[in-house]
């Protein structure tokens, strides 16, 4: 096991145990646990923290982004355009409800290039999904101006952004709605997996209610095909818990990742960028390194966990090899598929493993020049 793991969710967990441990108490003792207060007041909440109208407690991130889709009407034919550097996620949502993804390369900041968003457009094109990728908004005000110009929905994929704000604006209020996930080891994450969509359109968000329900808004009583796609009550209550440390956490991410900007200055390996327009909420941090796999490497033996986010882009997976799309497809993307590495952070990590990481990145670097 690393002396210093790549994420540690007991020291989270730990420091709010008796919380968590109360919230799971009361959903047991109340014995309502699908559908009930918790969700309700979940929901209330974190659409408050999003500073969007609705929220939709959900299954996981991916069936937000099908549950959208889905309630937009987007299906055979269509066309949906995504980042070619993202969670494969993604891309799995658009043909799981008939579509056709289209990927768009990525910029150097790995967020979806806005420059290149037009020559992909076709009279097919349906909507646009801007990855807010390891806590960065996309360049929403270039993308909305775009899709507006061609009557596209834009919709957020802000898995990684809890909290993230664009001038001010919350991500997840940037887009016709967006999909979060609250896999555990996300900025707000629940005990397992779970996700929901945000949104300001009743009527979009009244679909996805009933989407997410088997398609029915009163019990048994179906008017089209749903699913079934719900946040529990146990995971609803303790995201509620966690919601109200979420700004702590992300302010703790922040400070880590600039003591990691300092410490990396003047190092080979390239640290991430930061738009001045975004409040960037660090759910990873990934650097950029041309012998990535020997670094990787190397601080394994020095007793340091890293992770590789992510090593095959989606149009390079098999899964979704009958797209057509071959190497070099993306070039941009696919470079920071071999040079990307995400190094150590969460919320309560000491600040003096940033320095013992950053020395161990320097004395590779060392060694490799002589």
């Amino acid at each position: 096991m690393d002396d210093i793991p790549f994420f540690d969710l007991q020291a989270q967990h730990g420091a709010i145990s008796s919380e968590i441990r109360e919230a799971i108490d009361s959903v047991i003792t109340e014995s309502h646990l699908v559908l009930g207060p918790q969700l309700e007041a979940f929901e209330e909440e974190f659409a408050a923290y999003c500073g969007a109208r609705h929220c939709i407690g959900v299954g996981s991130g991916l069936d937000a982004l099908v549950l959208i889709l889905r309630a937009l009407d987007i299906g055979p034919g269509d066309e949906v355009i995504v980042p070619a550097h993202t969670f494969i996620a993604t891309w799995l949502a658009v043909p799981q409800v008939g579509a056709t993804p289209v990927g768009v390369d990525v910029a150097a900041d790995f967020l979806l290039n806005a420059t290149l968003l037009e020559a992909a457009i076709t009279p097919r094109t349906r909507a646009i999904i801007p990855v807010h990728l390891y806590g960065q908004i996309a360049d929403m005000q270039a993308i909305n101006e775009i899709a507006n110009r061609h009557g596209l929905a834009v919709i957020e994929d802000a898995a990684q952004a809890h909290g993230a704000l664009l001038c001010g604006q919350p991500a997840g209020s940037l887009g016709i709605a967006a999909a979060f996930s609250f896999y555990p080891t996300k900025n707000l994450g629940a005990l397992g997996d779970g996700g929901a969509v945000t949104t300001n359109d009743s009527a979009l968000a009244a679909r996805i209610r009933r989407l997410r329900n088997y398609g029915a808004d009163v019990k048994y009583i179906h008017v089209e095909q749903g699913m079934n796609s719900r946040l529990d009550e146990l995971q609803a209550a303790v995201l509620r818990i966690k919601l109200r440390h979420l700004s702590n956490g992300n302010a703790a991410r922040n400070s880590l990742a600039q003591a990691y900007r300092a410490a990396l200055h003047g190092s080979p390996v390239i640290a991430p960028g930061i738009s001045p327009q975004c409040q960037h909420v660090w759910h990873l941090f990934v650097i950029r390194a041309a012998a990535r796999d020997a670094l990787a490497s190397h601080l394994r033996q020095q007793g340091i966990g890293t992770l590789i986010h992510y090593p095959i882009p989606p149009h390079r997976q098999q899964a979704l090899a009958h797209l057509g799309y071959r190497a070099g497809s993306f070039p941009i993307s696919e470079r920071i598929a071999a040079e990307a590495l995400s190094l150590p952070l969460w919320p309560e990590m000491d600040h003096g493993i940033v320095q013992r990481v950053a020395k161990s990145i320097a004395s590779f670097t060392s060694e490799n020049a002589e």
